[in-house]
């Protein structure tokens, strides 16, 4: 039996048709995995079915047998379809419990707010999720991996019917997907139905029950996973047969950046390599491992409290990023939708932030060479769609986090830092990220790249280095595995 079916859904914004004719249904109880390139229409579609989005006349939703009318968040949450989205939509300054059932008072309109009721849902949905932690305590301080239940927790309070999860797993280590996929198979079980957003090809054939692809706003195909394999699910997505190709190591002898004797307690210690010009060196580890506080460290983000860095062969001062720019360093952070980018802005304000002081005429900043500035960048790393002003948080997470490599290619760095460059996005996106970042290299750009996916620092890395509870533990080079790579993490 469906419980949610999709007829003839389209929708167009000025310029774009972003959804065209999208027909499928959802079964009651199981997890229907989304899946297609980024700018496929996933991130729509799932807007339309919450109410944040109006599909275009003629689009119709139906719910157990009956047409649906979503025109508000709250007539999503009536309708018990809850979405949870990559970057949770927590409020880091309230608690755990206000988090999970604070937004039940609102939608039931309550003038005054019933704590005790509160608390006792807000403790029955972390009972179910298996959350640990203090209801009191403040969100901001637990780890990415509780911040994830506690969405989770959230949803169940408003009785839960279809839950939507993009991109659950995108910050979470092996273990901690592990324990999702346990919770999701509670919920699965409790009658709950899953649309699971994921680009993960080994996580949708572990979790998946029927997988639907999109492409270019179209409706290709919905499959059993056990009737479909991953190159020809890859093809359905792009439209193509896509390779994981890997790159030749290059061996590298002109040191560029020096690091000697980082240290920062509880952070990370002892943290001593070399950057040649033009190469690309892999920093890979379990989730903790500190890679991504010592590469803040190298940009003045975390200020270490002894070591040295030497860039030329000449010791730096960087203790802010500031300072980190003027040396020549960029660095594309992790979380490009908290760190990297300013959503509500147009693209062009995003792509020109870190170079304005070249964009004035005068004391005035020039439009003509904002705009000039903002076309050249758009076609050379291929933006699309191409339309400046558009607020970057529309673009698809391939084409944002273009948005952010771009702005920072714009202040012509000599060292680029890139954390998990592809967390997020589809396969073929990923591709072109690792095209491009080699493509750098090869004009002499040194680029460091953090990174949990292995296939990826075997791909495109000319060097690997490994990290452990905040030590560098090994380095690899050509000939490097998987396995090899992890039993240096782990043991």
């Amino acid at each position: 039996m469906s419980v949610l079916e999709f007829r003839n859904v389209s929708k167009s914004f000025p310029g774009v048709k972003a959804l065209s004719d999208i027909s499928f249904a959802v079964e009651k109880q199981e997890v229907h995995v989304l899946i297609g390139e980024n700018g496929a229409g996933k991130s729509t579609l799932i807007k339309i079915l919450t109410g944040v989005n109006s599909a275009d006349p003629g689009s119709e939703i139906w719910i157990d047998d009956k047409r649906a009318e979503i025109n508000s968040p709250v007539d999503a949450l009536s309708l018990g379809i809850v979405a949870i989205y990559q970057d949770f939509s927590l409020f880091d300054n309230l608690s755990v419990v206000e988090n999970i059932a604070l937004g039940l008072q609102v939608t039931r309109q309550k003038k005054v707010v019933d704590w005790k009721e509160m608390r006792k849902k807000a403790e029955q949905a972390m009972k179910k999720v298996r959350l640990e932690a203090d209801p009191d305590e403040l969100v901001a301080n637990i780890s990415v991996a509780k911040k994830q239940l506690v969405a989770i927790a959230r949803a169940l309070v408003y009785d839960v019917k279809v839950l939507i999860m993009d991109e659950p797993t995108s910050c979470l280590s092996q273990g901690e997907v592990e324990q999702l996929f346990d919770i999701v198979r509670d919920l699965k079980a409790d009658g709950v139905t899953i649309i699971f957003v994921s680009h993960k090809m080994e996580e949708i054939f572990e979790i998946g029950d029927q997988i639907t692809v999109l492409r270019d706003g179209q409706y290709i195909k919905t499959a059993a996973k056990g009737n479909i394999t991953v190159d020809e699910l890859i093809e359905l997505m792009v439209g193509r047969k896509v390779t994981y190709e890997t790159y030749e190591k290059r061996k590298m002898t002109e040191p560029i950046l020096r690091v000697e004797n980082l240290c920062k307690k509880a952070n990370f210690k002892d943290i001593s390599f070399e950057l040649n010009k033009g190469e690309i060196l892999g920093v890979t580890g379990l989730v903790g491992a500190g890679r991504t506080e010592m590469v803040q460290a190298i940009f003045g983000l975390n200020r270490p409290d002894s070591g040295a860095i030497y860039l030329h062969g000449k010791k730096i001062t960087v203790h802010s990023p500031v300072d980190a720019i003027k040396h020549k360093f960029g660095y594309v952070p992790e979380n490009r939708l908290t760190e990297g980018l300013v959503q509500t802005q147009s693209i062009k304000r995003n792509l020109n932030v870190a170079i304005l002081e070249e964009l004035k005429n005068g004391i005035f900043l020039s439009n003509t060479a904002r705009s000039k500035s903002a076309a050249n960048w758009m076609e050379k790393l291929s933006i699309k769609p191409v339309l400046p002003d558009m607020p970057v948080g529309k673009l698809s997470g391939g084409n944002q986090q273009r948005v952010v490599i771009a702005k920072w290619l714009a202040t012509n760095p000599e060292i680029l830092i890139v954390d998990e460059p592809t967390a997020g996005i589809d396969i073929g996106a990923k591709e072109e990220i690792h095209r491009l970042l080699r493509e750098l290299s090869d004009g002499g750009m040194s680029i460091i790249v953090v990174s949990s996916e292995l296939p990826e620092v075997i791909s495109i890395c000319d060097r690997i280095l490994i990290m452990k509870n905040g030590k560098i533990v090994a380095e690899m080079g050509d000939g490097a595995t998987q396995e090899e790579i992890l039993n240096k993490a782990v043991l």
